[in-house]
C-alpha cells in the first residue's frame, strides 16, 4: 500500500523538479544507488522495471526506504498493463509511470488514489489523460519532442503539468531549456545514473552529481 497520497506526491514532483530513474537486478548494489540518490537530496525514485523479477526487487527496495529513507517516496516506470501497477502498489508503489496512455492504468491507480503519469505523445493524449485524472503527463520520449512541443502545450493548455523522460541531461543549458518552456519537472536515468558510476560503484560520485543536478534545477525555474 502506498505510503504517500497523490497529492503528496504531485506536490514533491513540483518541489524538487527531478526524478531519478533506475533499474539493476542488484538488491544492495540498489540500495546504495537508492541510498546515494537520497543523500544528495532526490525524494522520489522511478524503478524503471524492466527486467526479469523486477519487482522482487522493488518490493525490498520500498521496505528498506520506509526503514531508513524517510520521506522518499518509491514509485515503479515502464508499466504496461493493469495488472503489473497492481502488483507494484500492493508493493507499495506511490507512483505508477507508463511508457504510454492505457485507460486500464488509469482505472487501476485512481481506485486506490495512487498517482499515475502515462507517457503521452500528442495534445489528445494529454487531454485524455487529464479527462482520466491525470496529474502530471509524462512526455516520452522526451528528446523526440523537445522543449518546443511543451511551449506549444502551455499556450492552449496552461494548466497541463508535463514531465519530459528521456533526452534530459544534467546539464544547465538542457534543464533550462526544458523549465523555460514550461516543464513541472524532470525525468533522468542513465544521463544522471550512468553505467560508469555504477560498474564503478562509485555512489560518493553519484550524491554530487544528484545534489548539483537538483541544485541546477531550483537556479533555473522560474
Amino acid at each position: 500500500m502506498a505510503q504517500f497520497s497523490r497529492l503528496e506526491v504531485a506536490q514533491a514532483m513540483k518541489d524538487t523538479g527531478m526524478i531519478p530513474l533506475f533499474f539493476h537486478n542488484d538488491i544492495e548494489l540498489s540500495k546504495k544507488v537508492l541510498k546515494a540518490c537520497y543523500d544528495g537530496g532526490a525524494r522520489l525514485m522511478e524503478f524503471t522495471a524492466r527486467g526479469d523479477f523486477a519487482h522482487e526487487v522493488f518490493g525490498e527496495l520500498t521496505k528498506y526506504a520506509i526503514a531508513e529513507l524517510p520521506g522518499m517516496i518509491m514509485g515503479v516506470g515502464s508499466v504496461t498493463d493493469a495488472g503489473a501497477a497492481s502488483l507494484y502498489m500492493a508493493l507499495g508503489a506511490n507512483f505508477i509511470v507508463t511508457p504510454v496512455l492505457r485507460e486500464d492504468i488509469a482505472i487501476a491507480c485512481n481506485r486506490k488514489k495512487v498517482l499515475w503519469s502515462p507517457g503521452c505523445g500528442t495534445l489528445t493524449e494529454i487531454t485524455r489523460a487529464e479527462e482520466l485524472g491525470c496529474e502530471i503527463v509524462k512526455l516520452f520520449p522526451g528528446d523526440i519532442y523537445g522543449p518546443q512541443f511543451v511551449k506549444g502545450i502551455k499556450g492552449p493548455q496552461p494548466w497541463t503539468s508535463v514531465m519530459p523522460t528521456g533526452g534530459v541531461s544534467p546539464t544547465e543549458e538542457n534543464l533550462k531549456g526544458w523549465f523555460d518552456a514550461g516543464v513541472t519537472c524532470v525525468g533522468m536515468g542513465s544521463k544522471l545514473i550512468s553505467k560508469e558510476i555504477i560498474a564503478n560503484k562509485d555512489y560518493a560520485k553519484l550524491e554530487k552529481d544528484v545534489k548539483a543536478a537538483l541544485a541546477i534545477v531550483k537556479s533555473v525555474r522560474k
